[in-house]
């Protein structure tokens, strides 16, 4: 912040300071901002550059191409963070899956005519290790 202050304060001073030209013995031309004895103030005018309409052209289509980009990238994003909500999603609805196969108990499914088909031991232990061999695969 304090930096911030000082460069504030000293702005006007350096938009104000004066440049100085001089020639040394050698025939050497040198520029200070210090005035040494022979030197000459120098009027240093800014630079304005006009563009051509081929560099304004350019630039539009620089502009467009960064543009497109930028928006690909929030595309990719955006689409980044779906998948990673759909395999959250998917995660938890097998954990919650196994969780509701009873252990020691009969697992069965729904026919349908709404009468329980029940699963035998050996397809129990099955279906369970199916659901976790996906969840190891699908949530790791």
């Amino acid at each position: 912040m304090r930096g911030l202050l000082l460069i504030a304060w000293m702005l006007p001073t350096l938009a104000a300071a004066e440049i100085y030209r001089w020639t040394d013995e050698q025939g050497r031309v040198h520029f200070g901002q210090r005035p040494v004895a022979g030197a000459e103030p120098v009027e240093v005018k800014p630079q304005v550059i006009k563009r051509d309409s081929h560099t304004r052209e350019r630039e539009a289509r620089s502009q467009r191409f960064y543009e497109a980009r930028r928006e690909e990238q929030q595309q990719a994003a955006a689409a980044a963070a779906s998948q990673r909500e759909a395999r959250a999603s998917e995660c938890r609805e097998l954990r919650t899956r196994l969780a509701q196969m009873p252990e020691g108990n009969r697992y069965y499914r729904e026919g349908s005519n709404g009468e329980r088909i029940y699963f035998s031991d050996e397809e129990t232990d099955a279906a369970r290790r199916q659901l976790r061999a996906r969840i190891a695969e699908r949530c790791s």
